[in-house]
């Protein structure tokens, strides 16, 4: 059974591409060969900037001959389907067979087709998968036709046995398969051959050339850590620049450098920042003082004075770097000794936010207002919540978050402590964005919980009063992730608080400016009534500011005009915040409302997801949000993680036969009398020890279950019923409900009522599935 080779090299191919591109390379051709009739036994894709390979051992030297037999139309048939039933197989209608049938005389076509050389089949395979390869960018160059992600130079696709290598005649364009590759482009230059993959992989070493992305990696991670180590430093990790700096070479050579004296001033965060996203550098820190003093440059080849002009060159690009992020530093404290964070944040006012939400100056004051509503729920100072949420974003506006905006937030955390800002406040704006991800972690100081749910929050309630919800896969506003975040917060916290109050409180703040300009035209139209002298200004005034029309002439007779005018439009401001309060109330709820609803919906979806990762089913959380304040998170997985672990466990699923076959006999029983049998059963009516066994038991629970479930013991309440499973199954077996006697009857339904009204404060158990 051969092996088979095959090596595209091309000029660099982006580092965020080669994994995928590997994936995809081995999927393409190992799918090809399995349609085609051709199985393997193993094979391996790997990636280096210039070429991808693929392995695949223990190949059919051929593919099996295949037999088809197809059943076509009567003898007899239209001419039409006949023909159709011939384009169908290829075949002329005196290569059909004639079998006769159930129904008479049937054409069949008899297909044979004969296995075929495995190169032969390779070659189509390769040529189809490298011309509709699904790179995400693509280029042409030449005269050709094939779009590649960088030019490719060769392809090498051999097939190996044990009695040689034979080359597989691909040809794509310009390009004709070989048996030869290249090494590295400065330490190995020039081609040369190979007979299998073991000789690829070991030529290839020879020419300093790594294969394998995980062996450049662990190369990279160790050899950096030795020389941190040796140097009383250590490495800080970092696994998606380990990745890139793995696709950017093919003989990792690692080398330690140091910042300058000049620029160890700056936040570590800086340092780390504009060495990663600028050098593709990795931090190394002072284990005693945590501050960033050196980095790690990893370079592509050898070098005789061991990587010192590297070094000096790379020292050089460096410094330029961090003297802008000096600059941007220095020049951004300066604004805030001189103005504050409120001043530096100023420039919001005209920064849009979205234009059906106003500006981030504006997302500000909601933010804020929200923060001091939730700070009391998780804890914290209301004044200090305010506070950190007025200055959370003014970093936004700073030069550093300007260069780097993926530092907003943490620059806001240094500005805040510079401008003497309390610690409280200055470790909200750090943490306000928080948690960002699945492995982020959740803040858990009070200030910046509050400050956290607000922000995120606002961004819910925002875009869902202007109806720009996730659909589908599209998530433009990153909603989905704000959402999760506020669950995380939520349940990592223990906060107890109703999602219904805080998103209606936040709908009501994004309402509020609507209102305002509202109330201003009310209060112009009645100050113009009013100095004309119209009656019914007059009454309007009287009536609903509780003003005496005696003080209404005072104020006409006895006052300046301009004094008038004051207390007049005081007065029209009374009005018209009662008018705005009273009749728009109408059109609040017809407007937010669903939209409130919807996003509560939404939260739970989004709470299934994350529960999921715990293992437990969407069946038993939908069972928990049936039953009253599922608007409160915490209440609520509380919930369905003791329903989980009791479903789950013997008992539990025993239990819950036993009250699904009483839920169905009920309600059948109720749907054909027309009457609900909730009321009167009574144990001087059992006839059997099962009945009254069962009466006993349900007693016991209800007294039990009942407190438990106001003090959310959810274990109690559940282990209580779990009591329930032997009466419950003894009943059944006993007990035949449908008793001749009527008053039996209705005894005994009513006694399955009780099932069902015991097992209702815990969950709806109607929604849990099997």
């Amino acid at each position: 059974m051969p092996d088979m080779l095959l090596e595209l090299f091309s000029e660099e191919i982006p580092a965020r591409m080669q994994a995928r591109a590997a994936a995809d390379l081995k999927k393409l051709v190992t799918d090809g060969l399995v349609e085609a009739g051709l199985t393997y036994e193993s094979a391996g894709a790997f990636s280096t900037p210039r070429r991808l390979v693929l392995t695949v051992e223990g190949l059919l030297a051929e593919s099996k001959p295949v037999r088809e037999e197809r059943k076509g139309p009567k003898v007899g048939a239209p001419e039409a389907a006949l023909q159709g039933f011939l384009r169908s197989t290829g075949l002329t209608q005196d290569q059909l067979q004639i079998r006769d049938d159930k129904k008479g005389q049937v054409y069949f076509a008899v297909m044979e087709k004969p296995g075929r050389a495995a190169s032969d089949i390779i070659a189509e395979v390769l040529e189809h998968a490298i011309r509709n390869f699904p790179w995400p960018k693509s280029m042409r160059w030449g005269a050709g036709s094939l779009r590649w992600v960088r030019p490719l130079h060769s392809i090498l696709c051999i097939l190996s046995a044990e009695d040689g290598a034979q080359v597989v005649p691909v040809t794509v364009d310009h390009l004709t398969s070989g048996n030869t590759t290249e090494g590295h482009r400065f330490m190995a230059p020039g081609r040369f051959a190979v007979t299998g993959f073991d000789d690829y992989c070991t030529k290839l070493r020879r020419a300093f050339v790594m294969l394998d992305p995980a062996e450049r990696e662990a190369a990279i991670w160790q050899d950096a850590q030795n020389q941190a180590f040796a140097s009383g430093l250590e490495l800080v990790p970092d696994v998606g620049l380990l990745s890139e700096v793995a696709g950017l070479v093919e003989w990792p050579v690692v080398l330690l450098g140091r910042i300058g004296e000049d620029f160890l001033g700056l936040p570590a965060e800086v340092l780390q920042t504009s060495m990663k996203e600028h050098q593709k550098f990795f931090s190394v820190r002072n284990p005693k003082t945590g501050r960033i003093e050196g980095f790690v440059t990893v370079a592509n080849r050898e070098t005789a004075d061991h990587g010192a002009t590297i070094l000096a060159g790379n020292n050089k690009v460096l410094s330029a770097r961090l003297s802008d992020a000096k600059f941007f530093w220095e020049n951004d404290l300066r604004t805030v000794a001189a103005k504050g964070l409120d001043g530096m944040g100023a420039g919001l006012a005209s920064v849009t936010f979205h234009n059906k939400l106003g500006s981030q100056a504006d997302r500000v004051l909601r933010i804020a207002a929200l923060a001091r509503e939730i700070a009391p729920m998780v804890g914290a100072d209301p004044d200090l919540a305010e506070q950190a949420a007025r200055v959370a974003k003014a970093d936004l506006q700073s030069a550093m978050v300007g260069e780097f905006p993926e530092l907003q937030g943490t620059m806001g955390g240094y500005y805040a402590r510079a401008a003497g800002l309390p610690d409280a406040v200055a470790d909200a704006c750090k943490a306000h964005y928080s948690p960002l991800g699945p492995t982020d972690a959740v803040p858990s100081d009070p200030v910046s919980v509050a400050v956290a749910l607000a922000d995120k929050i606002d961004t819910l309630t925002g875009f869902w009063a202007i109806d720009e919800k996730p659909t589908g896969s599209k998530d433009p506003f990153a909603l989905r992730r704000a959402a999760l975040g506020v669950i995380r917060l939520i349940l990592g916290n223990g906060v107890r608080t109703s999602l219904w109050d805080t998103i209606d409180f936040g709908m009501e703040i994004i309402r509020r400016p609507q209102l305002k300009a509202l109330e201003e035209s009310i209060v112009n139209q009645i100050v113009g009534d009013f100095e004309q002298g119209a009656e019914v200004a007059k009454e309007i005034v009287a009536f609903l500011s509780g003003v005496a029309d005696s003080e209404i002439e005072q104020i006409n007779s006895g006052l300046t005009a301009g004094i008038k005018a004051r207390h007049i439009r005081g007065h029209a401001a009374k009005v018209a915040e009662y008018f705005v309060g009273q009749r728009s109330g109408i059109e609040w709820r017809s407007q937010f409302v669903p939209a409130r609803d919807d996003l509560i919906a939404f939260f739970h979806d989004r709470l299934k997801v994350f529960l999921r990762d715990e293992g437990i089913r969407h069946d038993i959380i939908d069972a928990c949000i049936a039953m009253p304040g599922n608007d409160d998170l915490t209440l609520l997985v509380n919930r369905a993680r003791a329903l989980n672990g009791f479903i789950t466990s013997e008992d539990g699923t025993n239990l819950l036969q036993g009250f699904k076959r009483a839920n169905n006999i009920l309600t059948q029983a109720e749907t054909k009398d027309g009457v609900e049998y909730s009321y009167g059963a009574d144990v001087k009516f059992a006839e059997t020890e099962a009945e009254r066994a069962l009466f006993a038991a349900l007693d016991t629970a209800e007294t039990t279950i009942k407190p438990a479930m106001e003090a959310e013991d959810f274990a109690t309440a559940m282990a209580e019923l779990a009591k329930l499973r032997a009466p419950i199954d003894a009943f059944f077996e006993a007990v035949q409900v449908n008793a001749e006697s009527e008053i039996i009857r209705r005894n005994r339904l009513n006694l399955l009522h009780r099932i069902r009204a015991a097992c209702a404060p815990v969950a709806d158990l109607t929604k849990i599935e099997g």
